[in-house]
């Protein structure tokens, strides 16, 4: 039935093509002139497909400068149809605009610059550290080590270039690095999983610096301190934006900074009267609270839930309840650095269902979470509505995390420093090197991020401080992939003018 349904949709919109001589043709989602959108949708496509389809996902360029997503299908007008079918009932269930099959031509594949391939992957990480420390963090925000499909691993500079202009960028890192005796070629964009990069380099570091630290029995900033637990103040209750307000000393100088934005969007129409925001900043160096928008109004949690669910099986392996080896090591990785569904309900009935979950959640770090939520396993289409939390409730979850006051707190942190997209940091010019946890979450209503970024200063010293940014609506917009990155660039507004603050307060990079 599927097969008759796509031949005439295919005969339909390309007729001359069935008496014509076989042409190839792959399916296009969205062209975009920016990059960083086209990235934010092919995020959002993961996790709507399934993952031997997501592997077929290549972001190409255009010689007019567009950027696309294409699934490198290379069939038939059949067999384009028939995925233009499959794929475009899940794309209307989600919000998202329907697919659309295109001759394979007219656009180039990218590419990025390699250092190296192998199955070690030990060997991988250390070329890793030596190339990052050699080339600078300028480099190192776009270094990445990649399973392939042969279960080898590539170390790669992502560039997403054309041929000759990678080539001559892999020639200019051939001559910095030959006499570390380190070779470069050039690879085509394969959309390969990403299981290395930056914030988990540097997140090695930060775990190396606290094992040094406590065996030394030397208080520093951050999570090796034995400190107090903080508190958050007391935030005023369904807060709605300020729009003129005295603020003591200039503490708050970033709230008001931040009101102001989100107000002259409302103004522009950037933002709708039926869109309700909330603005939530912690400061883990100075341990005070920055920023206070709607910290404790209820909000839809989508994916941003997917920690907490890690949190309520961790407590467990610490029971001696449930053990935690390879398989569910893959399955936590998936869930939050890829935020696939499928894994997630994986964690959520090994712990128990959503209600033993949230019941963990409750008995046993009730001061970490007043009002959240689990109630469902991620629906079929990905987007889950139930799910709540507060704003408040990510701010104390992030501060125990950086306090390692919580279970496998460290594991946690490094699934959430697995490089992905983020709202916080990547498209921002928030400078590299800045090492980033973080946890988005999206549905047809929900656009959100919520993290610890932890920048620098000239003296290598990070201050750390959490944020949390989250867009609600109350309808489903009209076009939800071009709500979700409108809304996305927000947070992303938002988060550098939280850095801005910071980098006065610390003399930041």
């Amino acid at each position: 039935m599927v097969q008759i349904a796509a031949f005439l949709v295919f005969s339909l919109l390309f007729p001359a093509t069935l008496l014509a001589e076989i042409t190839r043709y792959d399916v296009a989602y969205i062209w975009d002139t920016n990059l960083e959108s086209v990235l934010d949708y092919q995020q959002e496509l993961e996790t709507l497909l399934e993952p031997a389809d997501s592997r077929r996902l290549r972001i190409v360029g255009r010689q007019n400068g567009e950027f696309g997503i294409i699934y490198d299908l290379n069939g038939t007008a059949l067999t384009s149809a028939q995925l233009m079918v499959k794929q475009g009932e899940i794309l209307r269930k989600a919000g998202l605009s329907e697919c659309f099959a295109l001759e394979d031509k007219g656009y180039h594949r990218l590419y990025n610059v390699s250092y190296g391939l192998g199955p070690n992957l030990d060997a991988l990480k250390k070329l890793y550290s030596r190339i990052y420390n050699y080339l600078g963090a300028e480099v190192g925000k776009n270094l990445f080590i990649e399973e392939t499909d042969a279960r080898n691993y590539t170390l790669i500079y992502r560039r997403r270039g054309d041929r000759v202009s990678t080539y001559s960028v892999a020639k200019q890192h051939r001559k910095l690095l030959k006499r570390k005796k380190i070779y470069t070629s050039i690879t085509p964009e394969n959309n390969n999983p990403v299981i290395f990069g930056e914030s988990s380099h540097l997140n090695n570091a930060q775990i190396k610096e606290e094992v040094q630290t406590s065996a030394t029995s030397k208080k520093v900033p951050g999570p090796a301190a034995k400190i107090v637990r903080p508190t958050i103040a007391k935030p005023t209750p369904q807060k709605t934006e300020k729009t003129s307000v005295t603020y003591a000393s200039g503490e708050t100088h970033v709230e008001q900074s931040i009101e102001t934005l989100i107000k002259d969007l409302r103004r522009s129409g950037k933002l709708s009267s039926n869109e309700t925001t909330s603005w939530v900043v912690y400061d883990l160096t100075k341990r005070r609270s920055l920023v206070d928008i709607n910290a404790d109004q209820l909000f839809q949690a989508a994916s941003m839930i997917k920690p907490f669910v890690a949190l309520a099986f961790f407590h467990q392996v610490k029971g001696g309840k449930l053990l935690y080896g390879p398989k569910s090591r893959r399955k936590m990785e998936a869930m939050i650095q890829r935020s696939n569904n499928p894994a997630t309900n994986w964690v959520i009935r090994v712990a128990g269902g959503p209600s033993r979950c949230e019941e963990i959640l409750r008995s046993h770090y009730g001061h970490i979470f007043k009002n959240t939520r689990i109630v469902e396993y991620i629906p079929a289409g990905g987007k889950t509505y139930k799910n709540r939390a507060l704003p408040s409730d990510y701010i104390r979850f992030l501060q125990a995390l950086w306090n390692n006051e919580l279970p496998r707190g460290k594991e946690i942190r490094r699934l959430m420093s697995l490089p992905g997209r983020d709202r916080l940091y990547n498209g921002t010019p928030i400078p590299q090197g800045t090492l980033v946890y973080n946890k988005t979450g999206s549905t047809a209503y929900l656009c959100g991020d919520m993290g610890i970024l932890v920048p620098r200063d000239k003296k290598g010293r990070r201050y750390p401080y959490a944020l949390v940014g989250i867009i609600e609506r109350t309808s489903r917009p009209k076009n939800y992939g071009r709500w979700m990155l409108t809304r996305g660039n927000v947070i992303r507004k938002v988060s550098t003018l939280v850095y801005e603050e910071m980098k006065k307060q610390y003399k930041l990079l």
